[in-house]
């Protein structure tokens, strides 16, 4: 066609269009983009499901997944249908003419816009919201899980003799299903309002009727069945009311029915449940009276009511019912709370037990040799001497120890014996030269275990190693040294293929290994290569030489990571701890079941309750999952990691836990049986901390029985802070093998303290059995002190510690030069109605900058003693040998005394050597000179001893006879 504007002829230019060439390029790209998109989400599902098979849980990646897919495609489609349906409706409904006004000449304009795209407009609405919807069911498949494979508690709720099974399992399904209804109702209301608006069947501000008749009846049936759903809800609300948390004065994690509840709120529930079903009911009459009068009337009476019965009311019998008289009122409630709470935390059985707290012996001499079959007690606190640990036994700069240590059993000349021990595990920050070949290849895992005895440390205050050195020898005997599952080990390993692995190094130089478990994922697959190389963002991964036949890749490695992963339906124990079992190293993780659904419980925030002052600077030891509040919690899985291999076990330990037995039918095949557990495994297991810090939290306030008392908060203890450090959290409980008053043997228990609230002297003393395999594993006793006398608390026992002048001048001498002195755990011993508390204290000394014990604090009956070694402070304490005259009475009228022997030199030259000795050892610590160290110690012990003869010879040493390196004249008596 000829050219209309004018212009040169000639061939057309295209402007602004791009070449066939660009295009092409532009389309390959796009396609290419696609097919990246498509590869790294593939890449993720197929990592993750190679990953579960090589440990072979595969069914728990296929059940979740289907469960997951299940879910988005069935609540997906029914929200696609629901809105798609009702917009189809509101266009089916659509009014043949629309009015003449300016309105609808505006809305033409649109409607002529989406004609041609309407179909292509309804897919797109609809799939969107089907696809939200989706995603949005895909995340309950937990509560899906539980309510299609729940099974009975065996117990009912006191108020609606339901099962508690209904409120853990049932309800929350419920009100999933009831929550998608009201989304359902309120997405197809306001998709059929909007398409009525469009089509003319709503008017805004045309002349006429504002709705036609098919529209009032379609938005009408709409507004039923969002009125019906709230009276479900209102249903629902009956039974909520036994799980609602509220604040109580008692506590801020009240949960169950109170008085006003049961009879204000209960009632109203009921009645506005009645209305709304009328309410609904004149919305679908209007099909046929084709008017909103009544049902909008009715709507306005549901409101005012929700207002005045569900709000004012209970507000007034709070008001002028209980609060006059709310002891009385509240009681029955607070039993049924007191009793369900017990309950659920497995604290029902908790035997308290009043102490007196003070010796009634008046010979105390006669209590040294009870303390031996009292308690073995630790004085190698594991929490303190990783740096020792790592300083001996690390060998290589690329291994390293935990920053807390554990402690375990293991047999010493035929008696148990409690033992601190680590790992050697893969410290990737020490390796001499980093890189990828290096990182990922050849330094892949640790060697060995180092154990040490819990209660002795040897004469320069080190640890008395029972395994040590590298490759370990010592008391565990033969077993697979090698670490490649650890705490520490957070990266992935390449292993097993032509590149070999660094072993360990002695003498003769490095060893090396490739490694021969069938953990892992094979690499040998190039699928598989790529699907990594995505996966790790690791491009080498798909063409490195070192990657070869028999390649395989470790990940996922540290104990919690595995089970968790392999168990997505556990609560995870925040410290998982090693052991020797048949000739293995075995990591032991304790995980546990939990629900937030049990009727009356109150609820507690994990996190909080079990954060104390090592979880404070150490965030490995926080437990999984820490925001989870739950009012039900059972230590129900013993689960296992091989510290080579990976594999991963899951023992049934709680064998009458119905929420273990739910997730057991849902995922069959997962869980061991009890009985799976040999007796070599069983003679590790223990008591869990997570839980006993669970279970003390709530002691603090259940450990009472009536309701009067629980009102009045008279007896509520508080778990104390740390006194050993000004982390400012709560103290930690401690591993301790010992004996209760009414228990005829040591048993190794988990203990701690409790103080009144917001006072620091001693309320009581808690102890839990934490030795698995016996009668009393899991039973808890607690000594509860007189409230009206004052037992010295963890914090005014560190202060005496502390005050004391003789003992302060001593640490001063110790924190000398640059040394720092750091207390170890303050262990509570319950000893013939006494406490006796023992602290071992630490220095860090020279450029070392590893703690050495260096001085025992024991007090007993207000005597304290601070010693080179437990033995010496015991005796001391106890008057059992090394007796010193008792000082002289403040009204003695001869204060003169008697002149020092002449055996012996004076007290200020003994002092004077025993400076000299410590400003010696602290150069040989710089010096790294180990034999002039022990010579120094040696003189420094001497001088001690010497000044400590003088003084009792010259008749002023403390009624305890403790060794004072001071000069001070006249040090105060113990007391």
């Amino acid at each position: 066609m000829p050219d209309r504007g004018g212009g040169p002829t000639g061939p057309r230019m295209r402007v602004g269009r791009p070449s066939r060439r660009v295009r092409t390029l532009l389309m390959t790209l796009g396609v290419l983009a696609v097919l990246g998109m498509a590869f790294t989400m593939f890449a993720g599902f197929w990592t993750d499901w190679l990953w579960y098979r090589s440990v072979n849980y595969s069914s728990v990646f296929t059940t979740t997944l289907w469960t997951k897919i299940g879910l988005f495609f069935v609540f997906g489609l029914l929200m696609a249908l629901a809105v798609g349906v009702n917009i189809w409706l509101a266009h089916r409904l659509r009014p043949p003419l629309s009015a003449m006004s300016m309105e609808q000449q505006n809305l033409d304009r649109y409607r002529m816009g989406i004609a041609p795209y309407k179909k292509w407009l309804l897919l797109g609405v609809t799939s969107l919201v089907g696809l939200i919807a989706g995603a949005s069911a895909s995340g309950q498949w937990r509560t899906w899980l539980m309510w299609v494979n729940g099974v009975p508690f065996g117990q009912k709720d006191p108020q609606f003799k339901l099962d508690v099974s209904f409120y853990a399992f049932d309800l929350p399904w419920y009100r999933f299903l009831l929550g998608f209804g009201f989304a359902a109702a309120i997405l197809s209301l306001i998709a059929a309002a909007l398409t009525h608006y469009l089509y003319g069947g709503l008017r805004v501000t045309s002349p006429g009727a504002r709705a036609t008749a098919a529209a009032t009846g379609h938005l009408s049936v709409l507004l039923g069945i969002f009125v019906a759903l709230k009276a479900v809800a209102y249903w629902l609300d009956r039974y909520g009311l036994a799980v609602k948390s509220s604040d109580f004065r008692a506590t801020d994690n009240w949960t169950g029915l109170r008085y006003v509840d049961a009879n204000a709120y209960l009632p109203a529930k009921t009645i506005l449940f009645c209305i709304a079903v009328i309410c609904a009911l004149l919305f679908f009459a209007t099909l046929w009276r084709r008017t909103w009068q009544l049902p909008v009337i009715g709507f306005g009476l549901m409101v005012l009511s929700a207002i005045l019965i569900g709000g004012l009311y209970p507000a007034i019998v709070q008001k002028f019912q209980v609060q006059p008289n709310e002891q009385a009122k509240e009681a029955p409630y607070v039993e049924k709370n007191l009793e369900a709470t017990r309950k659920a935390y497995g604290i029902d059985g908790t035997k308290v037990t009043d102490y007196s707290g003070t010796s009634k012996t008046e010979d105390k001499s006669t209590l040294r040799d009870d303390v031996g079959a009292t308690a073995s007690i630790r004085i190698l606190d594991p929490n303190i001497v990783s740096p020792t640990f790592q300083q001996l036994q690390q060998i290589r700069n690329y291994y390293a120890f935990p920053t807390n240590l554990d402690v375990d059993r293991y047999p010493k000349n035929g008696k148990d014996q409690d033992t601190v021990l680590g790992l050697r595990e893969i410290n990737l920050a020490g390796i001499p030269k980093k890189n990828w070949i290096n990182n990922h290849f050849r330094y892949t895992h640790g060697y060995g275990v180092v154990a040490a005895e819990g209660t002795s440390a040897d004469a320069q205050g080190r640890p008395n190693f029972t395994e040590s050195d590298l490759p370990s020898k010592g008391d565990l005997g033969t077993y697979e040294q090698r670490v490649y599952y650890g705490e520490k080990t957070t990266t992935y390993s390449i292993v097993g293929g032509p590149q070999k692995e660094i072993d360990y190094s002695d003498d003769n130089g490095e060893k090396t290994t490739s490694y021969r478990g069938d953990s892992g994922v094979n690499l040998s697959s190039p699928v598989n290569r790529a699907a990594y190389a995505v996966a790790f963002g690791e491009p080498q991964i798909l063409y490195s030489g070192a990657i070869g036949d028999g390649s395989r890749v470790l990940y996922n490695r540290t104990p919690k990571e595995r089970v968790e992963a392999v168990a997505p339906w556990l609560t995870i124990d925040g410290d998982a701890y090693p052991a020797v079992v048949n000739k293995r190293i075995q990591w032991i993780v304790d995980a546990y079941t939990t629900t937030n659904g049990y009727p009356y419980s109150s609820r507690t925030t994990l996190g909080d309750t079990t954060a104390d002052s090592l979880t404070a600077t150490n965030d490995n030891r926080a437990v999984v999952a820490q925001q989870n509040q739950v009012n039900y919690i059972r230590n129900s899985v013993k689960a296992t990691v091989d510290a080579y291999t990976g594999e991963v076990k899951l023992y049934q330990w709680d064998t009458k836990d119905p929420v273990l037995k739910t997730w057991m039918k849902a995922f069959p095949d997962t869980v061991e049986p009890k009985s799976d557990i040999s007796p070599q495994l069983m003679d590790h297991l223990r008591y869990p901390q997570d839980l006993f810090k669970v279970q003390r939290e709530l002691l603090t306030r259940y450990h009472v029985r009536d309701a009067t008392t629980f009102l009045s908060g008279s007896e509520v203890w508080q778990v104390p802070d740390d006194p050993t450090n000004r982390s400012g959290s709560a103290v930690p409980p401690y591993y301790l093998s010992m004996k209760m008053p009414d228990q005829k043997a040591q048993a190794f228990s988990l203990t701690t303290t409790f103080t009144p609230n917001g006072r620091d002297n001693l309320s009581a003393f808690m102890a839990v059995d934490a030795e698995a395999g016996t009668t009393d594993y899991g039973k808890i006793r607690i000594l509860k002190l007189p409230t009206n006398t004052t037992v010295n608390g963890p914090k005014q026992v560190q202060s005496q510690f502390n005050s004391q002048e003789d003992i302060a001048e001593s640490i001063r001498l110790l924190r000398g030069g640059d040394s720092e002195v750091e207390y170890g755990n303050l262990l509570t011993v319950p000893l013939d109605g006494g406490l006796l508390y023992v602290e071992p204290v630490y220095v860090r000394g020279g450029g070392l900058k590893y703690p050495l014990l260096r001085k025992v604090l024991v007090t007993y009956g207000g005597q304290t003693a601070f010693e080179n070694t437990l033995d010496e402070a015991l005796n001391k304490v106890f008057g059992a040998e090394g007796a010193t005259p008792e000082p002289p009475d403040e009204g003695d009228n001869d204060p003169t005394p008697p002149p020092p022997s002449s055996k012996n030199p004076t007290v200020q030259q003994a002092l004077e050597d025993a400076q000299k000795a410590f400003d010696a050892g602290q150069e040989a610590l710089k010096n790294n000179d180990w034999e002039a160290y022990g010579r120094a110690q040696e003189d420094l012990e001497d001088a001690l001893k010497r000044a400590e003869d003088a003084q009792a010879a010259a008749g002023q040493g403390a009624g305890g006879g403790e060794s004072k390196p001071s000069g001070s004249p006249s040090p105060k008596p113990s007391s």
